[in-house]
């Protein structure tokens, strides 16, 4: 994917990003004038050491942790300017962003469709539509058989299928993970990350997934490097994808 069509059809634009902890001797630059566009229907890797920025990114992109300066469009929309919100970020978390984290963190008294109705039911989807949507999506994951199941009775992949189809039970233009496979063997983490790839491609969401996981790169259109909380530059991985 060519950088002037990441640019024309942008799901995010963070433009400039820097966040800093503590004053004096004691302050740390955790994020420093970052600049990063993902497109529609594109996954981005995001690599790096341990402390080098990668979570605050993924924290301030998803309206979390906001940076001191900076600015953040996600899907054609200003959100952020610095630590200024331009919407009302929790509406707007609830309707435009999905998230994965390492663990699938399901409300463990809910069954699998109950889990992803839920994120539908909260924005006000009745829930005969939010049934009907859940029970969709965990088809289209490949884990609709296991819909009555509560998440003690599903396997860790099964788990993140189930957490996938909640991050996009309401559409959203961006997919932010962090580490979704880390709690996984490599067969189990290849799928969830083939799982990524199928969601950006198909669905035209924008996925950005912070992984160090070197093993799945070729599922990426592009990785990312962040050291010493700088971006370093992307690499193009889209043809080594099968």
């Amino acid at each position: 994917m060519t950088q002037t069509s990441a640019q024309s059809t942008a799901a995010l634009e963070a433009l400039n990003l820097t966040k800093v902890y503590g004053t004096g001797n004691t302050e740390v630059i955790a994020m420093n004038d970052v600049t990063l566009r993902v497109a529609r229907g594109e996954i981005v890797a995001l690599l790096g050491p341990s402390g080098a920025g990668k979570s605050t990114l993924l924290t301030a992109l998803g309206l979390i942790n906001p940076p001191n300066s900076g600015r953040i469009v996600i899907g054609g929309t200003p959100v952020m300017d610095g630590p200024r919100a331009l919407v009302d970020l929790p509406a707007f978390r609830r309707r435009h962003l999905g998230f994965v984290f390492q663990k699938a963190n399901l409300i463990p008294f809910l069954n699998a469709v109950e889990n992803v109705q839920v994120a539908l039911e909260i924005n006000d989807v009745p829930p005969r539509t939010a049934r009907q949507r859940a029970m969709e999506l965990l088809d289209y994951l490949g884990v609709a058989d296991r819909a009555d199941n509560l998440p003690d009775a599903l396997s860790g992949g099964q788990q993140q299928r189930v957490a996938v189809a909640r991050a996009l039970a309401n559409h959203p233009s961006l997919i932010l993970a962090d580490e979704p496979t880390a709690a996984l063997d490599s067969h189990r983490g290849r799928q969830v990350m083939e799982l990524f790839r199928k969601v950006a491609h198909e669905r035209a969401a924008a996925v950005l997934v912070v992984t160090h996981d070197h093993r799945s790169l070729d599922v990426f259109d592009r990785t990312c490097e962040m050291e010493d909380g700088r971006l370093r530059g992307t690499v193009d991985t889209s043809t080594a994808m099968v």
